[in-house]
């Protein structure tokens, strides 16, 4: 699997990273030898990133990862989890929060050392936290050397760019905004480069939207929204294809992210996706799903504190 640098670290990713909260029962009650199979799968297919979180299964994911690192070696993978998020509403963001979450993931993960650590869904909380006590609590941990990079997590473009201009981080992880539906990641592109801040892209799914998948109650998208998309997917079938490998292969294309990130607790879909990415994308295809999606392109719903999003709904 391809390899790309991660701008700012001396890390370099497979452009396919395994996202673990699934195998958490993040979504629904899972099979957990399947989940752990999901990883097997992933890292035999040539991924060597995962990233987790505190929050994932409340503990869960990061407690069955730690049924698997400690047998692998330790420069075949690399990893991320995330903290100050621990339930659907609680937030803490505190310093003494950073310093107790990463000895739980540590002890969780039975590691010594987690290469990212994000600050998980900011948008939630008061960005001036972040800055002034969160970001330099996680700088301490790198100090101790229990971290390697630090940076930030979420949805809104408008909390990034807030980052990038008050803080020092290494690196970024945005979701559902480098997909078929919306490309406004696009935007931050430049001023990673410039500042050296690697990004990492996830969900290219866009939480089942771009899939023949039934959406999840708790999926933001309007009934316009949900309409359109379906449109799209039965034009994928039409073609004798399948949206989910479109939307798939082309989050993964851009050169510009060092990763795309996206998970499952069902091997077969974990071996499905390795198999789409070794076929070559249908530019033809694309471009007349991107047509579809065009009346809801950078369609976005608003997450978090309403200051610190780009737009509502």
């Amino acid at each position: 699997m391809e390899l790309r640098p991660l701008t700012g670290t001396d890390i370099s990713l497979s452009v396919l990273g395994f996202g673990a909260s699934s195998i958490g029962q993040e979504f629904r009650q899972v099979d957990l030898n399947d989940a752990l199979k999901c990883v097997h799968a992933a890292l035999d297919g040539g991924v060597n990133y995962i990233d987790t979180a505190a929050y994932y299964g409340r503990g869960m994911s990061e407690v069955l990862l730690g049924r698997i690192l400690p047998n692998l070696p330790r420069d075949s993978y690399f990893l991320s989890t995330k903290l100050g998020r621990y339930a659907p509403q609680h937030f803490d963001f505190s310093a003494k929060r950073v310093a107790e979450s990463i000895d739980i993931s540590l002890e969780r993960m039975r590691i010594e050392c987690i290469d990212m650590v994000f600050c998980h869904d900011i948008e939630f909380v008061d960005m001036r936290q972040i800055v002034d006590e969160t970001l330099p609590a996680l700088r301490k941990q790198v100090d101790a050397g229990k971290v390697r990079y630090i940076g930030v997590s979420g949805y809104p473009m408008k909390m990034f760019k807030y980052i990038l201009d008050n803080a020092e981080i290494d690196v970024i992880l945005t979701y559902n905004h480098y997909t078929l539906q919306n490309d406004m990641a696009l935007e931050l592109l430049p001023i990673c480069k410039e500042r050296e801040v690697g990004i990492i892209n996830a969900a290219p799914f866009s939480a089942r939207l771009l899939s023949d998948s039934e959406l999840p109650p708790w999926h933001k998208a309007t009934p316009h929204v949900r309409q359109v998309a379906k449109q799209a997917a039965e034009h994928c079938r039409a073609r004798g294809s399948d949206i989910a490998k479109v939307a798939l292969q082309y989050s993964v294309a851009h050169p510009g992210f060092a990763s795309c990130v996206t998970g499952s607790a069902s091997p077969d879909r974990v071996n499905q996706w390795l198999q789409w990415l070794d076929e070559p994308m249908d530019q033809t295809l694309v471009a007349e799903v991107k047509q579809i999606l065009a009346p809801i392109h950078n369609w976005v719903y608003c997450e978090g504190r309403p200051e610190n999003n780009d737009t509502s709904e």
